[in-house]
């Protein structure tokens, strides 16, 4: 018997490593936090919840995520510093206890057309260094196999010194590459419509060049008119061959115009590398628009779509080659995998398997490792983010998740939680932003902020169990019990929009009418084909307001008030009233304070250390000028209309000296879709997911169109906020628009006129009608997945 167990002694006394198991924040005031002060539990799993805007992201990412982001990049070297983000530290008085914040959040990952799913999870350059090994007859290295590499052949004399004095002449290189020579490993080829590019009956000089970006003002009209290729003067339908030529297609050529030295380069490579370079969806809409107007993207006839040069597709392990590995759903891939029996590659056949296994596991078994990232739901990006973590050896770290249930089906939502809990029995401290009861619900320890959102929240209304939060009487306790109940009586289709034969990604030959004039709710398990469906068979006519899930876009300087467009109606009538220009009344332009530049804070770069910010002295924060500040209407100056919230502005604009009709439209919808607590100046960049969204929402609707196409607007919402989201559907639907939701959460479903139910699994097994009907019938049915979770929902 040891000592320490024999009757009558002292047990030990604790370690003092041991007391370190709370993470301590006090007196947090990012954003639109209080001076909130909290102590969450270590190695164990935290929600945290409230309104949308209520201060969640702001507690969990803005605050600790971010300070120990920022404390581990402190440890690198001032030179490794010097390459990275400089980040300022959160305002908060106290962090303690902090471990290493992993992040896994919704933001889409990279558009780059090359960037494919088995590029951002390694699965890729684990089956180039497989198909290296393996692969027969031998072609190269792993980087045969890379369409981001290109083959390159070198040629002449090259000493390579061995040391010792030893040294050799290499007559040729080969440098190995697997990229597709005419797609450049895109995949696609474009054609450009040339009467896209310019008017030929005009000459330059008269504005024949339709391009965005490309006008005679600034530098590209000094080129055109000073590289002597061609007369600016003469229309293009009189340019010689030659000169069109070099008009559209001559190669980078070295000029001096001015006196400057510049080079000249032809309209189609140009745009090539500007434009059609870059993946579609992270374009500004007007180039978007362009591109999408003057090209045809088709698969490119060399490659086959593969990206991969014919070589590359040579090499073939058991009749496959690696562009049909790629093609492959992951998880009949790694079955393949499973089939090869090859000790010599055996240790990474076990991580590869490892990482298909985990798609599988994560409910992404449906997708292919060519499928482009940028296509990602941003649900999927985030869980294909996590693949990297499940494997992981790393403990004791801080996993910080944001809506990891988005885009989810009830049914996966189930696999999702046994994820964060099977993160957490590790021994890490799980940190969740959520909004679904069913998260909620696994938590060990609550954390819920409000009351309200915006300057309403930023405290905390609520710290402890599942249950006690039900029982505690906060907005969220309140509404965690929520059931829609089904309609007893359904509205009646005034039309219908026919799809017939869709075939897009994994739809099997779809043929489906989609009820007009009522709420058409399309949903399915994650990948059963519902985007596919609608986004790709529903035509983007003038007549279709389609509202998706990319993120807008804006920095520090844009808000609410200039993303809707709701700043020039008040800035004209500013200018009206006062007598003088509209331009003066933007912070962007003529009104700006010279010392901040109209940001309304002061930065000091402080080189390695992390930039400062202080309020700009001269205008306190406002942005504007102070002359400009003078300047009146309905008694406020333009830095107070912009500090107002949306409630308060909607009736300043609503009627006397300061009515706005334009303006009171716009505050109108944005009050609608429950943002009426929002500033009409505060930067986008501090808000929520869910307030992005809506704030997306409220700026189309005002767009003329029949039909409404809403893919999951609840992303983001609380439950409080879902039902505020129901009546405004019920309201565009009432004053005779048709709305098409695709959607996951059952209170949205309970609430529809029809559902299309598409299963019945992901991927291959998906991409078929498994129901049409009332959400009545659904649950009447339920025979598939969707009708088996509503029936329960509603307590059928």
């Amino acid at each position: 018997m040891s000592r320490a167990t024999r009757p009558g002694t002292k047990p030990p006394a604790p370690h003092a490593a041991d007391s370190h198991d709370l993470i301590r924040v006090h007196g947090a005031r990012v954003n639109n936090l209080k001076d909130v002060s909290v102590e969450l539990p270590k190695r164990r799993l935290t929600v945290f919840t409230g309104v949308s805007g209520s201060g969640k992201s702001s507690l969990v990412f803005g605050t600790i995520a971010a300070e120990s982001q920022r404390l581990i990049n402190e440890t690198y070297s001032a030179f490794l510093q010097g390459f990275m983000p400089t980040l300022a530290r959160p305002e908060v008085d106290v962090l303690e206890g902090l471990t290493t914040a992993i992040i896994v959040d919704q933001q889409r990952m990279g558009a780059d057309p090359r960037s494919t799913v088995g590029t951002a999870t390694d699965a890729n350059a684990m089956l180039r260094i497989l198909f290296s090994r393996l692969g027969k007859p031998y072609i190269g290295p792993p980087t045969a196999f890379a369409f981001n590499v290109p083959k390159r052949t070198a040629s002449g004399s090259m000493t390579v010194d061995k040391g010792k004095g030893e040294r050799i002449t290499v007559r040729k290189a080969v440098y190995h590459g697997g990229m597709c020579a005419r797609c450049e490993g895109r995949g696609t080829v474009s054609d450009i419509d040339l009467t896209q590019l310019y008017d030929a009956t005009k000459s330059l000089d008269e504005g024949a060049l339709t391009i965005p970006g490309f006008t005679m003002d600034g530098w590209y009209g000094r080129i055109f008119r000073g590289c002597g290729f061609f007369d600016p003067d003469k229309p293009i339908r009189r340019f010689t061959k030659k000169e069109l030529h070099d008009l559209l297609h001559k190669e980078p050529t070295k000029i001096k115009v001015d006196g400057i030295n510049l080079t000249y380069e032809g309209l189609i490579p140009k745009i090539q590398k500007s434009m059609l370079s870059k993946d579609i969806d992270s374009l500004q809409p007007h180039i978007r628009a362009f591109v999408e107007r003057a090209t045809t993207f088709t698969g490119c006839p060399d490659c086959g779509g593969t990206r991969l040069a014919a070589e590359a597709r040579s090499s073939k392990i058991k009749r496959i080659n690696i562009a049909d590995a790629c093609a492959m759903e992951t998880r009949d891939l790694a079955e393949w995998v499973r089939g090869l029996d090859e000790p010599t590659v055996a240790p990474l056949l076990g991580k590869l398997l490892h990482t298909l296994d985990s798609f599988v596991e994560i409910g992404l078994g449906y997708l292919s490792l060519e499928r482009p990232a940028g296509t990602l739901s941003g649900g999927e990006a985030q869980r294909v983010k996590m693949i990297r973590h499940l494997g992981s050896p790393l403990t004791d770290t801080t996993y910080v998740f944001d809506e990891p249930t988005i885009g989810l089906h009830p049914h996966d939502i189930r696999r999702m939680n046994e994820l964060l809990l099977r993160l957490r029995d590790k021994g890490n401290t799980v940190l969740v932003v959520e909004h679904k009861p069913e998260t909620i619900a696994i938590a060990d320890h609550v954390v819920d902020l409000g009351p309200g959102a915006g300057t309403a929240g930023g405290t905390i209304c609520f710290e402890g169990t599942y249950e006690g939060l039900r029982a505690g009487g906060t907005l969220t306790g309140r509404h965690l019990d929520d059931r829609a109940a089904l309609k007893e009586k359904v509205r009646t289709p005034t039309g219908r929009l026919p799809i017939r034969g869709a075939t897009r990604n994994n739809l099997q030959g779809v043929d489906v009418d989609v009820p007009l004039g009522v709420l058409c709710v399309v949903t399915g398990v994650a990948g059963s084909g519902k985007s596919s469906l609608i986004h790709g068979s529903v035509p983007a006519s003038e007549g279709v307001v389609s509202v998706d899930q990319a993120p807008i876009r804006g920095s520090r300087r844009s808000n609410p008030a200039t993303y809707t467009g709701l700043l020039d109606p008040i800035r004209k009538a500013f200018a009206k009233a006062n007598g003088v220009k509209p331009a003066l009344f933007s912070s962007n332009s003529e009104g700006a304070c010279p010392t901040c530049n109209g940001v309304g804070v002061v930065y000091t770069d402080l080189g390695i250390m992390a930039t400062a910010e202080t309020t700009c002295e001269d205008c306190e924060g406002k942005r504007f000028e102070t002359s400009v500040l003078e300047y009146r209407l309905g008694g406020r100056d333009i830095s107070e209309v912009l500090a107002m919230p949306v409630a308060e502005a909607k009736e300043f604009f609503a009627e006397g000296e300061a009515r706005i009709p334009a303006a009171h439209r716009i505050l109108t919808r944005l009050a609608d879709v429950g943002l009426g607590y929002l500033g009409l100046g505060q930067p986008l960049t501090t808000l929520s997911g869910g307030e992005r969204q809506r704030l997306k929402l409220a700026t189309h609707m005002g767009e003329r169109g029949g039909v409404y196409v809403l893919d999951e607007p609840t992303t983001g919402l609380h439950l409080a906020d879902v039902e505020q989201l129901l009546g405004l559907l019920d309201r565009l639907v009432d004053s005779g628009k048709s709305v098409i939701v695709i959607e996951h959460h059952q209170a949205v479903m309970a609430h529809a006129d029809w559902i299309i139910d598409l299963g019945p699994g992901a991927g291959n097994d998906g991409g078929r009608i498994v129901f049409e009907g009332t959400p009545a019938d659904l649950v009447a049915d339920g025979s598939t997945l969707t009708g088996e979770h509503l029936g329960a929902y509603v307590g059928g």
